[in-house]
């Protein structure tokens, strides 16, 4: 059976400037090194998938080639996305952020919304990626923005937490590929979606209301999840559903 190419987003591995300038005292031709998470490539691979990854780069002629040879587009996990990009100003709880990154997922969501059949799985940055790309806007963080809210029952969301996150859309693919109505996930994030994009729509909740879980019903397959199910192929099915069904649309 023919391997389906699914393109992966890399993360620039030095966030910090000094590394970045010392990489540029070594070679005029080097800003930063990308890198993508081996559990990603190992899923993938397994699921059935050749995975390709895309280098941090702002060409955007360069993206979209490699895109339209992919079958599939895989949005990572990385680091926080900068505010201006949905209009809004730091919060004294922000995250590192990259541009480089940034300019990459701005190029690889926008060629998504133009190919509606490309299909696109999203976890965790990539959730969030995809919802500030196509013109929604996050939660900045999640401790001081919405557990500060003495009505919302607080859920740890970063450090590897697990906690349970509801299927709020019964119909949706993340309904069917689970197989659940409530099923527990790990948590990695202290940002999250705050107003989805037009065109998306809410699939999955945690208990504290933040967004789990988005789609997009006008493409041909657009999953798109908080918690990072790489990390969890080895112990829960659902996890392996998940990037099975993937890599089936990719096909």
């Amino acid at each position: 059976m023919r391997r389906p190419l699914v393109a992966v987003v890399c993360t620039p591995e030095a966030y910090d400037p000094d590394e970045i300038a010392r990489l540029l005292s070594e070679s005029d031709s080097v800003r930063y090194e990308d890198c993508v998470s081996g559990q990603y490539v190992e899923v993938l691979i397994a699921a059935g998938a050749a995975p390709l990854p895309v280098a941090c780069v702002e060409d955007e002629q360069a993206v979209r080639a490699a895109l339209g040879r992919a079958d599939g587009l895989l949005l990572t996990g990385g680091p926080d996305i900068a505010p201006e990009e949905y209009g809004q100003q730091p919060s004294d709880w922000l995250g590192e952020v990259n541009p480089h990154r940034d300019a990459l997922d701005r190029l690889a969501v926008r060629f998504a919304l133009e190919n509606p059949d490309l299909p696109v799985l999203g976890i965790c940055r990539g959730i969030q990626a995809f919802n500030v790309f196509a013109g929604g806007d996050l939660i900045q963080d999640i401790p001081s923005e919405v557990h500060a809210d003495a009505d919302a029952e607080p859920v740890q969301h970063s450090d590897g937490a697990r906690h349970a996150v509801r299927i709020v859309q019964p119909d949706s693919r993340l309904a069917h590929i689970l197989g659940a109505e409530e099923v527990e996930v790990n948590s990695f994030h202290h940002q999250a979606v705050r107003t989805p994009a037009r065109g998306l729509v809410v699939t999955a909740l945690a208990p504290d209301g933040v967004v789990e879980g988005l789609e997009r019903p006008a493409a041909a397959w657009t999953v798109l999840v908080q918690w990072h199910p790489e990390r969890m192929v080895g112990t829960d099915g659902g996890a392996r559903r998940l990037f099975e069904a993937f890599v089936d649309a990719c096909r």
